[in-house]
């Protein structure tokens, strides 16, 4: 079961936003967090802030199971590029110089890895 959280028009590039999601894609949830804790980058915090929104979302459409025993990982995680605010710096010789201030959207998307699909993919690691 799949469980969805968004987060909309962060005013960061997303460029910067970026690097952090590519850290924590395809990783468990429980590895994810213990990542984004330690990063210095700026999107950290808001990405660790919208795992524990993705994970109360799963637990709110899966009330009889449990986070622990779930084996969460990172299905997905996009980052859009959101609205662009043009703002005019001052310029040498009556000038004006454009300043885009970037922001972005993220997609974050966290999905159960079955039980059935680990023991499969070890025994055909196992074949070869």
């Amino acid at each position: 079961m799949e469980a969805v959280a968004k987060l909309n028009n962060v005013p960061s590039s997303p460029r910067k936003m970026r690097l952090v999601a590519n850290l924590i894609r395809g990783k468990s949830v429980v590895r994810a967090l213990g990542l984004l804790k330690f990063q210095p980058n700026s999107g950290a915090p808001k990405l660790e802030k919208l795992i524990l929104s993705a994970l109360s979302n799963w637990q709110a459409a899966n009330e009889d199971a449990r986070i622990e025993d779930a084996n969460l990982f990172i299905k997905e995680i996009r980052v859009d590029e959101g609205k662009m605010l043009k703002r005019l710096r001052p310029a040498p010789q009556g000038r004006g110089h454009r300043i885009r201030k970037r922001s972005n959207h993220v997609t974050l998307v966290i999905d159960s890895k079955e039980e059935v699909e680990t023991v499969e993919s070890s025994k055909s690691n196992e074949s070869k």
